[in-house]
């Protein structure tokens, strides 16, 4: 009788680890929500490694939608993709739209909000 319960407990602890086995952000520059000077660049942090050619951003501020060139930066573990912005930020309320693919070729995507002063 205590072996079905030891093997449920022990299927309990192993589901969590796989759904934590995606990528996913771990810091962003700008943070979410934080209120900054005009970036150069947004940079993204995961968790996992990404393919560069499946993962990507869009810009939105106010009424307008800009996809963003997106490079995995070279000396990060291909865990930093950075995105070039179309030239300097004018004051307002901006929206990261990502989407990013791992090794295990799952597809994430999410978003945060900052704002330029």
């Amino acid at each position: 009788m205590r072996y079905p319960a030891l093997l449920a407990a022990a299927a309990s602890l192993a589901l969590p680890g796989a759904a934590l086995a995606h990528a996913r952000l771990v810091a962003s520059t700008p943070a979410a929500n934080a209120t900054v000077a005009g970036p150069a660049t947004i940079d993204l942090r995961f968790s996992e490694p990404l393919l560069a050619k499946l993962s990507g951003a869009e810009l939105f501020a106010a009424d307008t939608r800009k996809a963003l060139p997106a490079a995995v930066a070279p000396g990060s573990d291909r865990r930093l993709l950075r995105l070039a912005l179309p030239g300097r930020l004018t004051p307002g309320r901006y929206r990261v739209a990502y989407h990013v693919v791992s090794a295990d070729t799952h597809r994430i995507s999410g978003g945060f909000i900052f704002q330029v002063r």
